[in-house]
């Protein structure tokens, strides 16, 4: 691809592993400077080219704003945020309490709210992009998906939608992504296929009218393209890549 992102400074949260780090490096591809983040440390020796790694917690406000500024500090700009932190591990439907409502919703929804507020100013000075990667669980009921995770991730789309405006006012344009069933090293799809092919073939062949698992890959090829100047006209809006799967 040719998105004309050569030079442009790019933050990629929850960046050290599958969807996050697909994207960090076709961005890379792209040619632009990639930041990347996670709560752990990283060892990027021998990794994604033109990038940096920034460590923090974005549950933190501090964190977030700390992340903001070493982007800035180091390259001199912002233009491109992915937020990508989010967790579906949660309590089974009807067993969950306060404290798992709390976790999901500080996960999914508040670490994207913080650093998007730490990269505002940053984002409107070079009219950026920003890009969240959400999931089909928040557009519609998925059986057997967490209520916890399902209802943050809603809460997700509905503040993407609802921003858009003001953050139009300043110039950034946001999007979402709502990927479906990714498979990925590490991934519970991985698992999945492992512990029960036939069961998982099955259920494609229901549910998915490709009948197949999605990559990361396709969920970063898609998110580059709303980052990019290509779809500069593109703003509030939840981009499903499912294979086919919800039906609304």
């Amino acid at each position: 691809m040719d998105l004309n992102l050569n030079g442009k400074v790019a933050l990629v949260t929850g960046s050290t592993k599958g969807i996050g780090e697909e994207i960090a490096s076709v961005l890379s591809s792209e040619d632009c400077k990639v930041v990347r983040n996670g709560r752990s440390n990283y060892d990027l020796k021998n990794d994604i080219n033109n990038s940096i790694y920034l460590k923090g917690d974005l549950t933190n406000k501090q964190d977030a704003i700390d992340i903001g500024k070493g982007t800035i500090d180091h390259f001199g700009a912002l233009d491109i945020l992915i937020c990508n932190i989010g967790n579906g591990k949660s309590a089974p439907p009807g067993s969950e309490t306060i404290e798992d409502w709390q976790q999901m919703i500080n996960v999914n929804l508040f670490t994207t709210l913080n650093i998007i507020n730490a990269a505002k100013s940053a984002l409107s000075k070079s009219n950026g992009s920003i890009v969240c990667i959400s999931s089909i669980c928040g557009s519609e009921f998925i059986p057997g998906a967490p209520i916890t995770y399902s209802v943050a991730k809603a809460a997700l789309n509905a503040y993407i939608k609802s921003a858009c405006r003001p953050l139009g006012e300043l110039g950034i344009k946001i999007n979402g992504v709502a990927p479906g069933n990714i498979n990925f090293s590490g991934s519970t799809w991985e698992a999945k296929i492992k512990k029960d092919p036939t069961g998982v073939n099955k259920m494609l062949k229901k549910e998915v009218a490709l009948q197949r698992l999605g990559s990361s890959r396709e969920i970063a090829n898609l998110a580059a393209y709303l980052a990019s100047p290509i779809s500069d006209f593109a703003s509030g809006s939840i981009w499903t890549i499912d294979g086919g799967q919800v039906r609304s």
